[in-house]
């Protein structure tokens, strides 16, 4: 036997026997030398993608089953998910789990069979998405009429970046440009179109009206599948649809379809097609005004065409002949008119004038002095008058008072008093009319005609 395994394990010279890990280590150094780099087809079954990212299942034919394991490591590479069911080309090595003495394909590769592994991956990464909503028409955003500043993400050094920048030279001067730079193809290259869309929203966090980005156009030139697949990962088109700013996909040719095509606001078939509809609106805007323009000025000539032709006829009217002698005979008026009022303004000043003449003579200072002396003597008189009259006023108004005032004091009873009369008043102040009010030493007060008395009553006598 030719095999070392297997001249030893039936070799006839004896040797000291070997332990299970023994021999299952040397199976699994024989194996992984033997089986370092195999290819084998066969049906997913037992699938199991675990918490720790590996992926473990068991391939078969239909006759036998061998057992595989795709590491965390490797899995990432594969282009779709594994599913039960799917016929799959694998690319890997032999070895065994030696704790159980079972052999099994550590896979490097993977790809689906009959359909490219881009292709299945392509289709699942659509579903999922869709499941989700993303691709819903309400989340669509309408692009601004007149954007004022564009962001371009895409390579710097890629012919789609040259294409945009001449169709907006030759049709939107006014728009400016952000370019946003990324990888486009390569393992990388899907993170890198998602951070560059995230790094223009947050430029726009910061910016002002004036320098803000209004829509981004995310896309690059032509190429295969494997080179446009970047646009198909799930974390770009996750980027695309959480941005604030409107989103145009402009991958490839017009032929070509991404998974970014599906969830953006909008789809250009390339990125010139995604100029020419930035910048659409610039165009089709003066265009209008350019045939707005010449609208206006074919009506204002035929405005004036009409406007000439009506004058000539006027020009040649009757009215225009007669004009003249219409026009002297009004001036004639006119100058009648004048000369009648020029009249009676004359003779109106003329008789203001005599008035003001006789007002002046009434006020001049001679004929004022004579009035003042006038005036004087006569206010003298009525001074006179009214001073004696006011004594003899004076004098019947006194001689009235006296005599009420002696009517007055001959009806006070304190004239009786004088005549040896007293008023004789309680103790609360009420006027005694009768000796039956009062009894022996009750208190009274007497008025005489000069001051009053206290007096205490020690008899009371009522005259009957």
């Amino acid at each position: 036997m030719d095999d070392p395994l297997f001249a030893a394990l039936f070799g006839e010279d004896p040797r000291e026997p070997l332990t299970v890990s023994e021999l299952n280590s040397d199976i699994r150094g024989a194996l992984e030398r033997q089986f370092s780099n195999v290819w084998v087809e066969g049906e997913i079954t037992n699938f199991h993608s675990a918490t720790s990212g590996h992926w473990y299942f068991s391939l078969t034919d239909g006759d036998s089953i061998l057992k595989a394991v795709c590491f965390k490591g490797q899995n990432f590479r594969v282009r779709f998910k594994p599913s039960n069911g799917l016929l799959v080309r694998v690319r890997g090595r032999i070895t065994t789990y030696e704790a159980r003495g079972e052999y099994q394909i550590i896979v490097e590769s993977l790809e689906p069979v009959g359909e490219g592994a881009l292709s299945v991956a392509f289709e699942q990464i659509k579903a999922k998405l869709a499941a989700e909503g993303l691709f819903d028409n309400e989340l669509k955003r309408p692009l601004p009429a007149f954007p004022r500043r564009i962001g371009v993400v895409t390579s710097p050094t890629g012919a789609a970046l040259q294409d945009i920048l001449t169709v907006l030279e030759r049709r939107a001067r006014s728009i400016g440009v952000v370019i946003v730079p990324t990888l486009v193809q390569g393992e990388r290259a899907g993170e890198q179109i998602a951070e560059a869309i995230r790094l223009a929203n947050q430029f726009n966090e910061n910016a002002d009206d004036s320098t803000s980005i209004d829509v981004l156009i995310v896309g690059r030139g032509g190429g295969s599948a494997e080179d446009l697949w970047a646009f198909n990962e799930e974390q770009v088109a996750r980027a695309i649809r959480g941005s604030r700013i409107p989103v145009i996909s402009a991958v490839g040719h017009e032929v070509d379809f991404t998974i970014a095509d599906f969830v953006a606001d909008l789809r250009a078939p390339t990125p010139s097609a995604a100029a020419e509809i930035v910048a659409r609106a610039e165009a089709e805007v003066i265009l209008q005004l350019r045939r707005s323009s010449a609208e206006l000025v074919r009506s204002m000539n035929m405005r004036m065409l009409v406007a000439r032709t009506e004058v000539q006829a006027l020009a040649m009217a009757p009215v225009f002949a007669e004009f003249p002698s219409i026009l002297r005979e009004k001036r004639y008026r006119i100058d009648e008119r004048i000369s009648i009022a020029e009249d009676s303004v004359g003779s109106q000043l003329h008789k203001a004038l005599e008035k003001l003449r006789e007002v002046a003579l009434r006020l001049s200072p001679v004929g004022l002095a004579s009035k003042v002396g006038e005036n004087k003597r006569r206010l003298g008189v009525v001074d006179q008058r009214t001073i004696t009259a006011g004594s003899e006023l004076t004098r019947r108004r006194h001689q009235m008072l006296e005599n009420a005032k002696a009517r007055l004091d001959s009806m006070s009873p304190l004239k009786v008093l004088e005549r040896g009369y007293s008023i004789t008043q309680a103790k609360d102040g009420s006027i005694i009319r009768d000796a039956a009010r009062v009894a022996s030493g009750d208190e009274v007060r007497i008025r005489l005609a000069i001051g009053e008395l206290g007096a205490t009553v020690t008899e009371v006598h009522e005259v009957g």
